[in-house]
């Protein structure tokens, strides 16, 4: 009688568990899955780089002064940073401090959970309220990059909070009180973000919008980027802008996030106790193209580990998405088509999601 076979699991089951898993397992060579093309590849030290030397303090923006008599001096900031770079960061937002140590902390302690735990919650169903994964795409990325996510869908609260981890035991419970909060920050950034394109004005069609944009979608990905044997051959996550209206995004010390402006990949400086924000395609969207989503991508660290969490937010799933009627005249034509996650969803699904492809086919030419 022969013995009975041993399953050995193949390379491509290991590199599916994801990078913490590799990380946990001693990798000490980066595997080939995950190696990016040369023209891909960060290229920090190339003479022909394109990333900067230096790193950028994005323009800063203090959310106490919007609610002050420097208004609209903060205003005109805001309108620069989102034409100029299409990020910024807020500072004195009024998210209290302990809500997100608590969610930097629990998260964290999530990432640590033994692999077994962590598997629970994979799942390759885009539209799963809970999902953990690794790469972007895991089922369409030809090389994986190195990172780990659990991705959240937060809205309705009340129906998608029992399908969250249950393990760490306080994870429910300081996660749903940093949605609520990072989604009350949104609507307070979208509001003056209105008033910014209205020309300072708050419109009767900017209450409707709002009230869209309080029941709207929510989805926080936390991200796990384990240190890297051979950081210069792969990315956190390659170039890509974000779907929705904006992302508030909250990152610990380790430096990993570079936006790409003026042609340069340039690495922004965390700053304590900050959201980093950007304008994501839908809100490119809306303005008509007076503000860009812009590229970012995350490079990988050879010796720390970093963690962010990022909370994108938009319309309601079901809505449409299209450019604000007062943004469009003569001098302005329309240049974007309507459209909706159902569409996004249907072009991440049969593609790998590159750079900037979707929006470029919501384009009218």
């Amino acid at each position: 009688m022969s013995p009975p076979a041993i399953a050995v699991p193949s390379e491509a089951d290991e590199f599916q568990k994801g990078v913490k898993h590799l990380f946990e397992n001693g990798v000490r060579k980066l595997p080939n899955k995950y190696i990016l093309p040369v023209s891909d590849r960060p290229n920090v030290d190339n003479e022909n780089s394109n990333v900067a030397k230096s790193s950028i303090r994005l323009p800063v923006i203090d959310f106490a002064e919007l609610r002050g008599p420097n208004r609209s001096r903060v205003l005109d900031s805001l309108s620069s940073a989102c034409e100029e770079y299409g990020f910024f960061q807020v500072v004195n937002h009024g998210v209290a401090i302990d809500s997100i140590r608590s969610m930097i902390d629990v998260s964290g302690r999530f990432f640590g959970l033994p692999y077994e735990e962590r598997e629970k919650y994979m799942s390759t169903d885009m539209t799963s309220p809970v999902r953990y994964g690794t790469s972007f795409n895991q089922m369409k990325d030809s090389v994986f990059c190195w990172r780990d996510f659990l991705k959240l869908v937060c809205n309705p609260l009340s129906d998608v909070l029992p399908r969250w981890p249950s393990s760490p035991t306080d994870f429910r419970g300081v996660a749903a009180t940093y949605a609520n909060e990072t989604k009350w920050l949104f609507l307070k950034m979208t509001e003056a973000i209105l008033e910014c394109l209205g020309g300072g004005a708050a419109a009767p069609e900017d209450e409707e919008i709002l009230k869209q944009f309080e029941d709207g979608s929510q989805l926080m990905v936390v991200n796990w980027f384990p240190p890297c044997p051979e950081p210069e051959l792969t990315l956190g996550m390659p170039p890509h802008s974000d779907y929705g209206f904006l992302t508030l995004l909250l990152q610990d010390e380790v430096e990993g996030l570079q936006i790409q402006y003026k042609g340069k990949w340039i690495t922004v400086e965390p700053l304590d106790n900050s959201f980093v924000v950007n304008v994501g395609d839908h809100l490119e969207i809306f303005s008509n193209g007076r503000y860009k989503s812009v590229l970012h991508r995350v490079f990988a660290n050879p010796a720390k580990p970093r963690l962010s969490v990022a909370s994108l937010h938009s319309l309601p799933f079901d809505c449409m998405v299209r450019p604000s009627p007062k943004l469009i005249d003569e001098e302005n034509p329309r240049r974007y088509k309507d459209t909706d996650f159902a569409t996004f969803l249907e072009y991440v699904s049969s593609c790998e999601p590159k750079k900037k492809n979707f929006l470029e086919s919501r384009k009218l030419t």
